[in-house]
This record gives C-alpha cells, structure tokens and sequence, in this order.
C-alpha cells in the first residue's frame, strides 16, 4: 500500500529528532523550516518536475552545490544533469578522479575535521577511509552488452536516471558522500545530498571542493548539491520531491523505513548486527586478528563491523586468551555488567529494544573502560568478555569497541544463535572455521549479502579479500555493495536487420 504522506514525515521525523543529536552533547537537531505554502513540501507543477532558473538556483543560497532549500538544490542538479547528458563519459572519468584525488590528498584534513564535528569514531581510520576512496569503481564498470543475429542488432547500454537523492550517516559522512558521488555521476546522474546534521559541516565542505574541481575540469557546476542545514523538513522534501528520481539511503531502521515507503525507486542501506561464529577447527590466532581489527575499526561504526561471537565449548577460552593477545582486553562478569548498565536502559516498553546510550557510540575502548572504573593498557583497541544471549550487546546493533562472547555447545547452536541475533537483517555475517560443511550451513541460513570466512569484515568490501569497495551497502533493497550500475537503467538499443555483416 503506498505511504501517505503523514507515513513518511513521520518516521523521518522519528528518526532525525532521535539521529540529530549530536554525540556526546545531547543538543537537539536544528528546528525543521516550513516552506511557504505551509505543509513542507514544495509546490509542484502538474506536468514535469517542477524547475527553477539557474539564477533563482543561485538566489536560493547556492555556494559551490552548497543550498539552504531542497527546491533550489533540485533545480541546479537539473541544470547540471541536463549539461552533463552532453557531455562525454571521459569528462565523467574525470570527476571520478577528481573526487579520488581530492579524497587522498586531503585525507588527513578532512579525517581531523569529520572526527572534530562528529565526535564519534578514530583519527587513523577516519583519514584512512578518505585514502581508500580511490577503490570505488568509477566508469569502467560501463561495459555494454550485445546481441546480434538474422535479425540484426541489439546493443544494451546503461542510461542514468536524472537527479538522484541522497541520505548520509554520521558514522562515515564524507566517505559515503564521495563514494556515492564516484558511483552515481560515474553511471552520469547528478545528486542531491541531506547529510547527518551531526556530520554536515564536514559533507558541506567535501561538496564545495568538489565542484570547485568540476567546473574547472569540465565547465559544469553543481554536479553535487547538499543541504547546509538538514532538517526534518529537508529529508522529507527530498522524499517527496518529483525532481528527485531515485533515492539512495544510508541509515538505520527508520530512514530505511521511509525511503522503502516513498514511491521511488530506493536503494536502502539499511541495519545490520553481524555475528561471528568460530568453531572447533577455525585458526584461533587468526580468528582474534580478524575480530579485532574489524570490531576495532572506527570503534566499530562500520555497519560490517563484528558485533558478536559465537564460539563453540571446546575452544572458547583459547580463543578468548587469543583475543588478549591481538589487542584486546578481556572485562570480567562485573565489569560487563557496569558496561551494560551505562550503554543500554531498559526497553520503554515490554518486548522493547534496549535503549542504546548514543554518548558512548564510537569512543575509544579505554574511554569505555574509564566510564566503569578500568584503565587499559596504552594500544588497547577493544574490550570484549563472556556475555550470554540476554545481554542487550548481543542483540541491538551497538556501535562501540565492546564485543560480546557467547559460548556454543556446537557449531549447530552457535549458527542457530548467530541467525537469531542477525534479527533477519541480511546484512552480514562472519563464521571462522575450516569446515565447509559449517560454512556453507551457515551461509545458506544467514542468507546475509555479505558472508566473510575466516578474515575481518573488512574483506567483504575489497579490503583484504577480493572484490570492490563501497560505503553503501544495500541489504534491504537488494542490491548489495553498490556500483555504477546500480544507479543506471538498461536500456536497448535495436537495429532490424541492418548492420550485421557476417
């Protein structure tokens, strides 16, 4: 049944009052502005999408793609799609670089100033996010397929959609801006930014020296357009908005929730919570190394990030001692009881979530260890210890350096509770083992897009494993780690009967 539009404002005002909160102040999202015509979504003309000439674009607050309404945003990343239509696939080669060049060489610029704003998160990881951009694909992926026969011949060609809309976390908001940027021009779309209004500044900035470097490389402005103050009102004008053409969401439950709502087509990078099981013939030491660099990375904001471990009996403790040895510490039963009763409080109502406490998302694990008393050897990257199922780090999908051990009977009961924990999510998944017997039980049940063996979640993105990368991860929506082609229409071309010589 198609969402009204009270479904949609609803839940995007859900999750933005709850999501705005910037980290560690408790401050409120920025009040929502109301356009003129009261209900806060614009005006629109019966026929095509409603437009506005590049100078009332600029009027409208545009500074290098940077616009105070979503109206105006709309209509300069019209102009721009229907310049870029023009113009070649090798002037899209060239924003793609542009964007991986400026990625690498302000990496630690732009990793200091998103850490600054967002507070959430490491330095180290945050500047290597930015360097690792240059593995997103960009135009190469534009391969056409053909076909010909007694008939003739038919080529299909991947075609953009137009303007596309965008919605960015605050858990990696430059990343995932350039990295959609790379993909959705690369396919030769333009894009319409709402970023995390706790990590807007820094996506703001990214957006004006990007366009600086397009206009000068190709003479087209406003390829990328964000909001410099994203509001409740701004996320839901991008929903409803009939300039924008396809949706591309980043986020938890509830912005999923409404982009799936809204009548467009939606690519949704939705929530995950992804479990670990290790059985008896996995490679502990290798094991612990995988764990920790995954679940330690950015204090664990990658939605891949390991979450939970189901390790079975007869190596737990080993595996735990393994753990100590790669960089964890290990909490006793009390001090992870502490540690719960500062990160959750109970469900607000029966058969609730836990209620996570966002000032604790993404601290440093010696932070963590503070906040109960504990002081950490210096390098310490993640706390972890024995936990059981009813402790809420095992089913919410937490985003700190704590990681929660659980024992298995056996690899059965330790898949059986890895999916269970997953809530069906089909996000990601990680099994350590040598058994392929196991591996392939668990990846038939999980049923996750991502299923990483015996390496760190990272892997599943082409960091360390083979394939690609890519800051948006469409699990709901089914798409997967996105492309280019993601953001393309197939489209055929045929000739009848003519052009085929042989």
């Amino acid at each position: 049944m198609p969402a009204t539009e009270q479904t949609i404002r609803s839940v995007v005002e859900e999750v933005l009052a709850e999501l705005g909160k910037r980290p560690g102040t408790g401050g409120g999202a920025p009040p929502a502005r109301v356009n003129g015509n009261g209900s806060g979504i614009p005006v629109m003309s019966a026929g095509r999408p409603a437009r506005v000439s590049a100078g009332a674009a600029a009027s409208g607050g545009g500074d290098w793609g940077v616009f105070q309404s979503v109206d105006a945003a709309v209509a300069a990343a019209q102009e721009a799609f229907e310049q870029l239509q023009r113009k070649p696939i090798a002037d899209r080669a060239k924003v793609v670089n542009i964007v991986k060049s400026l990625c690498e060489q302000n990496a630690e610029q732009w990793g200091r100033e998103e850490l600054e704003e967002t507070k959430i998160g490491r330095l180290d990881h945050k500047i290597e996010k930015l360097q690792i951009i240059k593995l997103v694909p960009g135009t190469e992926w534009l391969k056409s397929d053909s076909f010909s026969g007694d008939h003739g011949l038919t080529v299909i060609e991947y075609a953009p959609f137009g303007v596309i809309g965008g919605i960015t976390p605050v858990t990696h908001s430059l990343p995932t801006l350039a990295g959609n940027v790379i993909n959705m021009v690369a396919a030769g779309n333009t894009v319409v930014f709402n970023p995390h209004p706790s990590g807007a500044r820094i996506a703001c900035a990214g957006v004006r020296a990007f366009n600086r470097a397009f206009a000068e490389a190709i003479g087209i402005e406003n390829l990328v357009t964000i909001i410099e103050q994203p509001t409740i009102e701004s996320a839901d004008e991008i929903f409803q908005h009939r300039g924008i053409r396809m949706l591309c969401v980043t986020g938890g439950p509830g912005v999923a929730s409404a982009a799936l709502a809204a009548r467009k087509k939606s690519v949704v990078a939705g929530p995950g919570n992804p479990p670990v099981v290790v059985d008896e013939t996995a490679d502990l030491d290798n094991a612990a190394r995988s764990i920790v660099a995954g679940a330690a990375y950015d204090n664990n904001l990658l939605c891949i990030g390991e979450k939970q471990v189901f390790a079975v009996n007869s190596i737990f403790d080993d595996l735990l001692a393994a753990m100590g040895r790669s960089g964890g510490y290990k909490l006793s039963g009390p001090q992870i009881d502490a540690l719960t009763r500062l990160a959750f409080s109970p469900p607000k109502e029966p058969g609730g979530h836990a209620v996570l406490n966002r000032d604790l998302v993404g601290k440093d694990a010696a932070v963590l260890a503070e906040q109960i008393g504990v002081r950490v050897p210096a390098g310490t990257q993640l706390l972890y210890g024995e936990a059981d199922t009813s402790n809420p780090f095992v089913p919410e999908e937490q985003m700190m350096p704590f990681v929660p051990f659980v024992r298995a009977r056996d690899a059965e009961q330790a898949i059986a509770m890895a999916h269970e924990s997953e809530h069906g999510f089909g996000h990601t998944a990680v099994i350590h083992s040598r058994n392929v017997h196991n591996m392939t039980t668990m990846g038939k049940l999980m049923n996750t897009t991502l299923f990483i063996k015996n390496g760190p979640c990272m892997s599943g993105l082409g960091l360390g494993g083979e394939g690609y990368l890519s800051f948006s991860v469409a699990t709901p929506t089914g798409e997967g780690v996105t492309n280019p082609l993601t953001f393309t229409r197939s489209r055929r071309c045929v000739m009848v009967d003519e052009l085929r010589i042989v």
